[in-house]
Parts: structure tokens; sequence; C-alpha cells
């Protein structure tokens, strides 16, 4: 199997549980909720994403022809970015929706490079076994088929029902985030999902610190 991909570079994680964490991020082309251009957003089933994830021409974005590729230009480019060394190699799989072409022989082959492999989902899809850490980010319309895992990531607010967040919370995960959406509302969601977390402490609120801080 050969992996379009959008990009692949080396930034801190902004996001959940693992925020302020060096990472690879992978980003994998393609998506099953959304084709990424504006002219079909209305009609999505995911219509809010912020995220660029068409084509493979973003830095160190490719065709790659087999996962030893794969994981060799993710590893390569972790190396470039963190020559001190220190800490457990650690990669974020995203997307789109990264596990239409995350699959054991890739899973298999980053871990043969040392690496801690991290996936983010809409979890429409089942995920393969042996990930390292797995975060469901939910979306209304749309199947949970991966329904456990280490981190829930539910955008807030959504505004139809099946999205609410006590609609989860019987879920197998270790950690519940609220992450405010994005857009021209992102003050009064922000306050919203706040208000959310303080009435309900399950809940934790994760802002996209990445943004915040000028990080890509």
């Amino acid at each position: 199997m050969s992996y379009s991909v959008k990009e692949i570079y080396v930034t801190l994680q902004g996001e959940g549980a693992q925020t302020g964490r060096a990472a690879v991020f992978l980003r994998f082309a393609g998506c099953n909720l959304w084709t990424g251009r504006e002219a079909d957003r209305d009609t999505a089933v995911c219509r809010f994403c912020d995220t660029d994830f068409v084509g493979m021409d973003g830095p160190g974005g490719g065709r790659f022809a087999s996962a030893d590729d794969l994981a060799l230009a993710v590893r390569t480019a972790w190396d470039r970015a963190a020559p001190g060394g220190g800490g457990r190699p650690y990669v974020v799989c995203t997307g789109g929706e990264p596990l239409l072409q995350l699959d054991g022989a890739a899973l298999a082959a980053l871990h043969a490079r040392g690496l801690e492999v991290a996936v983010e989902t809409n979890g429409t899809i089942e995920a393969p076994a042996g990930l390292d850490w797995i975060c469901v980010s939910p979306k209304a319309n749309a199947p949970l088929r991966q329904t456990r895992g280490h981190e829930l990531k539910l955008v807030f607010p959504q505004a139809e029902p099946e999205a609410r967040p006590e609609r989860f919370e019987h879920l197998d995960f270790a950690h519940f985030f609220l992450q405010p959406m994005d857009g021209p509302r992102q003050a009064e969601n922000i306050a919203a999902a706040a208000a959310w977390c303080l009435a309900h402490p399950r809940w934790r609120l994760s802002l996209q610190t990445h943004k915040l801080i000028g990080l890509p």
C-alpha cells in the first residue's frame, strides 16, 4: 500500500492531554466527512473543519510507496528538529481522517523506527491494534465506531443534539475534553465551553494553544 501525505512537520502538540509535547505531525491527505473543498462545505457531514488536508503539497508531503519509506521520513523529520535527543520520539497521525490510510504495516514501521504513535481521528473507523495514544473527536451525523481510547476531544458547541457532551460520557476514555469551535464566534464558544466544564468537572477545557502562540 502507498500512502498519500499532505505534510510532515515538527511542532508542539497544541491540544488535549499532550499539550506542549514536541511531536512530528504526520498529516494524511483525505477525509471521509468532507472533501476539503470549500464548494462542498455546506453539504459535508463535518462543516467546521479548519484544516487543509487536500493534496500532497505541504512541507514533507508526497506519496510514499511503502510503510518503511513513510516511517523513515517521519523519523528523519524528528531527528533533524530535535538533535539534542531526550524523550521518546512522538508522532501524531492526523488528517483529514488518518485511519483511511494508517494501517498495521505503517504502525509497525513507525514503531520499528522507535516512535511512539498517536492518532487523532473522527472515530468513524476502528483503529488498528497497538496504537500508543488514541484521541477521538466525534462529529454530529457521523457514526462512532471507535468508542474507547485515551482521550475524547469534542469540538463545542455543535448544534445537533447527538453531539452534546453528555452523549459520550459512558464511553471508555481516560480524558474528556471540550474544545471551543474556532471561527467568528470563538470568544462566545470559549465562554460556553468553560461554563460547561465548570458545571461538569469530568470535562476539561482544551484550547488550541499552538494558534495562540503562532506555531503551525
